[in-house]
C-alpha cells in the first residue's frame, strides 16, 4: 500500500504531489528545488549554494520516510545548464562521496521557478550501509 511523504523540514510542494511516497521498503522523493523553508524562497548564491539545499531537502524527505542518504538507490538530478556539471558534482560527492548510488544526470530547457537544479530519488528504507558518512544538518 501506498503511503504518503511530507517532511516539516523540507518546503511545501507548488503543485498537486506529495514530498514523496512510500511502498513497502523503498521511498520514491519528488524532485527537491532548491527552496528553503526558513526563507520561504529560492536560495541565492548560484549553483553550488541551490546544490547544497536541494540535497538538504532530499535528505528532509528521506528521513521522513524512514530512509536516509545511506539508503539512496538512484538519483535522478536536472540542471538547467550543463556548464553547472562540475560545480554540482563537487557540492554532490559531499553527500554521496563513497558508495555513491546509481545517477542519470540531464540538462533540460528549464526547472520551476526558474532555479539552476533538481534532484529525486529512490531509496531503501531498510539499508544498513554505514559505508558512506551522512550528511548532518
Amino acid at each position: 500500500m501506498k503511503e504518503c511523504i511530507s517532511s516539516p523540514k523540507a518546503p511545501e510542494a507548488i503543485g498537486p504531489y506529495s514530498h514523496g511516497t512510500k511502498h513497502g521498503n523503498l521511498v520514491f522523493t519528488s524532485g527537491q528545488l532548491p527552496v528553503c523553508r526558513e526563507l520561504g524562497g529560492v536560495v541565492e548564491g548560484g549553483i553550488s549554494a541551490q546544490s547544497h539545499q536541494c540535497l538538504k531537502n532530499l535528505q528532509a524527505v528521506l528521513e521522513a520516510g524512514g530512509s536516509s542518504l545511506e539508503g539512496v538507490l538512484k538519483t535522478t538530478c536536472y540542471l538547467s545548464d550543463i556548464e553547472d556539471f562540475g560545480a554540482f558534482n563537487a557540492v554532490y560527492a559531499e553527500y554521496f562521496g563513497q558508495d555513491c548510488p546509481a545517477r542519470s544526470c540531464f540538462a533540460v530547457k528549464d526547472l520551476p521557478l526558474g532555479v539552476l537544479v533538481e534532484v529525486e530519488a529512490v531509496a531503501d528504507s531498510t539499508s544498513t550501509n554505514t559505508n558512506r558518512p551522512a550528511k548532518l544538518f
